[in-house]
């Protein structure tokens, strides 16, 4: 009969009297590394595309998007081995080689222009002019320093979680550690927001600073024991080493259940990041909060609420509307999901996401897109860490940081690609002063080259005078010309899309539960082959049309040499089973998600 992965409804502090002290204090890491991640990663887009003028390198959002891909790539791939490596070489380990890495990637963003400048020997100004400027490769190389330390750090960290957490208090666990990442995920943007006002480098040194704390926990507890199952991995594998790691993740993704699940939900994920990766521009390209600025400054004081030079809330305390929401209510959101099977949760927080990002498109006004991030906090309170509660529950003993590393993939694939979507389609329909430019070519008669000479802090002044008209008209003019909202549209379909697809999934395993004979159980493989023909297909298809994208290519590289790999099953090494039954008890691990009506 299908299990019921549902929490038992102990009381709520019995269950928090069950986790140990070792969970604490990773929880803790957790808030330390998020504080910093996010204090740098809210500010990001805005910084990447500042005018040099005012300090920024001035790349373009393609090249932002390309960076964000390929970030995705690595951080969200790279896991799905080193979490395999926190399993068989230890949990402390893989968090301090994470913290030196992300330490030395927060340095080289934050100081890219000087660094830049020493290299070519001249200001960035003049080696643009030029075409010899390297501040794109400088910054892409401190963003896969960051993206490489957070994709050894999350497997590992989290590994460590799910070693420690008691299974029938895995809801509010998860809850809990949820709510750990997003207080930290607040607090450093509420810094962000003060110290970008001051100095751009600032964010950068203080979330270095941060991040360094993450050090001192890691003299106060011994390594935890790990499950039978690793053990004995570690044991028959010695000669295995790395290439057993890597082979434990190939074949892992190509387990039906697990393979169908990360594709149909990386859809979320793509939505979901364009709150990070362009809503941040679009707050500050188009949404008048001013009237939410003055509101807060006369509740907390003036000096309290960092405005810009508009007198525009900065968008980084806009944004933290999402980290404040779940901060304070990711516990018991996650209390309440633990009387709701995974995927009946995930895909109720899909569907609220969803509306949520396309009202992101339907106003100017800033109280309008506080409500729209509101809400999404309430999709994603249901949807984000359910994920992890969901792969941990099928997740065999030992191989929690494994699979915490799958956690990663559907994001990876999700971000990445979106990255790429959103990158072209902000730069062409989206991005305020480069509609302002073509405004002054197809409506003012201007050169198209000349124009594209103006320097990028003044191309709104320039308009906006030939206008006679203010900063915030032309916002209006702009929008109302080139409806740079309609991007919001194309994300909300591909979230229901993949909301769609989990439905779809849902009714599949349920069948497959409750009939051992069905052929997702017996021929598995001959599913995901199916699956992976179209996947790899419009990959191909994306890398072509893109020019030859990086990112994209990667992707299309992987699912192809997945799918060559599904055709060689892997020789299985004679061990008892994953329970500690007996080899003819044929044991399998406890799994989550199973069978039940929505």
């Amino acid at each position: 009969m299908a299990s019921d992965d549902r929490a038992d409804k102990a009381p709520f502090s019995e269950q928090i009297r069950s986790f140990s002290g070792v969970y604490w204090v990773a929880n803790w890491m957790e808030l330390v590394e998020r504080f910093a991640y996010y204090g740098v990663r809210v500010v990001l887009p805005v910084y990447m595309v500042l005018a040099i003028s005012e300090g920024g390198p001035e790349l373009d959002h393609v090249q932002k998007g390309t960076i964000y891909a390929l970030w995705a790539v690595v951080q969200s791939f790279l896991p799905i081995f080193t979490g395999g490596f926190a399993d068989r070489y230890g949990y402390k380990l893989n968090i301090a080689i994470a913290t030196v890495l992300k330490i030395i990637g927060y340095l080289v963003m934050g100081y890219c222009v000087p660094i830049a400048e020493a290299l070519d020997g001249m200001p960035l100004a003049e080696a643009r002019e030029l075409g010899e400027d390297s501040v794109y490769a400088v910054f892409f190389g401190g963003a896969m320093l960051l993206a490489g330390g957070t994709a050894i750090f999350k497997p590992g960290l989290q590994g460590l979680i799910a070693n420690q957490m008691p299974k029938k208090s895995a809801a509010l666990g998860w809850g809990l550690f949820y709510q750990m990442v997003n207080i930290g995920g607040f607090l450093g943007p509420l810094l962000a927001g003060y110290l970008r006002v001051l100095d751009w480098s600032h964010v950068f040194l203080a979330c270095t600073i941060g991040i360094c704390l993450n050090f001192v926990p890691l003299f106060f507890f011994q390594e935890p024991t790990r499950a039978r199952g690793a053990e004995e991995d570690d044991d028959e594998s010695e000669e295995g080493g790395v290439l057993e790691v890597i082979q434990d993740a190939i074949y892992g993704l190509l387990e039906p259940r697990l393979f169908f699940f990360t594709m149909c939900f990386a859809g979320f994920w793509l939505m979901f990041y364009q709150l990070f990766d362009i809503l941040p521009n679009f707050i500050d390209d188009w949404i008048d909060a001013r009237a939410v600025a003055t509101d807060l400054q006369g509740i907390l004081g003036e000096s309290a609420v960092p405005v810009t030079d508009e007198g525009n809330m900065t968008q980084e305390w806009m944004i933290n509307v999402n980290a404040l929401m779940i901060s304070l209510l990711a516990f018991a959101f996650g209390y309440l999901t633990g009387f709701m099977r995974s995927l009946q949760a995930i895909v109720i927080g899909i569907a609220i996401s969803a509306v949520a990002i396309f009202g992101l498109g339907m106003s100017m006004s800033g109280y309008w897109i506080l409500g729209a991030i509101a809400l999404f906090s309430v999709g994603e309170m249901l949807a984000s860490p359910t994920k992890m509660r969901y792969l941990a529950g099928i997740a065999p003993p030992g191989k929690e940081g494994l699979y915490m590393g799958y956690v990663n993939m559907t994001v990876g694939i999700g971000w990445s690609t979106g990255s790429v979507i959103a990158g072209d389609m902000y730069q062409r329909e989206g991005d305020k002063v480069e509609l302002a430019r073509r405004y002054l070519v197809e409506h003012e008669g201007l050169d198209a080259e000349l124009v594209e000479e103006i320097d990028r802090a003044d191309v709104i002044g320039q308009l906006a005078e030939r206008l006679d008209a203010g900063v915030w008209e032309i916002r209006e003019i702009l929008w109302q010309e080139y409806e740079p909202y309609r991007m919001w549209m194309v994300f909300t379909a591909i979230g229901v899309g993949s909301l769609l697809l989990l439905v779809v999934y849902d009714r599949i395993v349920r069948a497959a539960e409750a009939n051992p004979e069905h052929s997702f159980n017996t021929k598995g493989n001959v599913w995901v082959r199916a699956g992976l023909v179209p996947i790899v297909l419009g990959f191909a298809i994306a890398f072509y049309n893109s020019g030859g994208d990086v990112a994209v290519g990667f992707l299309t590289t992987l699912f192809g040499l997945l799918f060559v790999a599904s055709f060689f099953p892997r020789k299985k090494r004679r061990r008892g089973p994953p329970d500690g039954g007996d080899d003819d008890e044929g044991g399998e691990p406890d799994r989550e998600g199973t069978p039940s009506t929505f």
